[in-house]
């Protein structure tokens, strides 16, 4: 047996809230986690302010998430053939970035925000493609401990990171919390921590208080 790659062109799904405009002052690129749909992933931002825009990318991979019910799931990655998936997907965001940066005013604040698996999918295109942006939010996911943010220093400098977690969050644990406490420590890495009254989800009335303090 003999492995093979190739390439071709294929269709990718993604979602958007908002409309491009002149009035428009935040953008948020926004990713889903493990099993999560665009489309249903999009409505947790239905309470931004008007001058937000929100694109939602899809993971390439669908699945039956409950093949009796009939509920499809999509994942970014699976650990085979890791890396080309990683680059594939970053060539797919990067795309959808530069596509909708064209269409909003050149002030516009950039943020990317990953929940869960969509963390590590925020954080890997922004490692490998260096976009701009102002501020970048981890939501129930943590910083791949595979990547150097040491190499990082001076392109993360002028930017802001967030973490937020739910503080019923059934993926969290002491041993977890400090081990990611340690590591982000050792890389260089600040950012600001924000708990919330909640499980792994994205809670609203936090989100809309965050985005109208970043």
């Amino acid at each position: 047996m003999e492995p093979h790659k190739i390439k071709f062109p294929r269709t990718a799904h993604y979602f958007t809230s908002g409309t491009p405009s002149p009035e428009i002052k935040k953008i948020f690129f926004v990713f889903h986690g493990y099993g999560q749909l665009a489309s249903r992933f999009i409505y947790k931002f239905d309470q931004l302010d008007e001058d937000c825009l929100v694109i939602a990318p899809e993971g390439f991979s669908r699945f039956y998430w409950n093949e009796a019910k009939g509920i499809v799931g999509a994942s970014w990655m699976t650990k085979e053939d890791r890396l080309t998936e990683i680059e594939d997907y970053c060539n797919y965001i990067d795309h959808l970035y530069h596509l909708f940066l064209k269409k909003v005013p050149e002030n516009v604040q950039v943020n990317l925000l990953g929940f869960s698996q969509g963390g590590a999918t925020a954080v890997r295109w922004a490692e490998r493609n260096r976009p701009h942006f102002h501020n970048l939010i981890l939501w129930g996911a943590a910083f791949p401990e595979d990547l150097d943010y040491l190499s990082m220093a001076a392109y993360l400098s002028d930017k802001k990171l967030h973490v937020v977690y739910g503080k019923q969050d059934p993926y969290l644990s002491p041993e977890r919390i400090k081990k990611h406490e340690l590591f982000t420590e050792q890389q260089g890495l600040k950012f600001n921590m924000i708990w919330f009254e909640g499980k792994h989800e994205i809670d609203r009335a936090t989100l809309k208080e965050l985005s109208r303090n970043i």
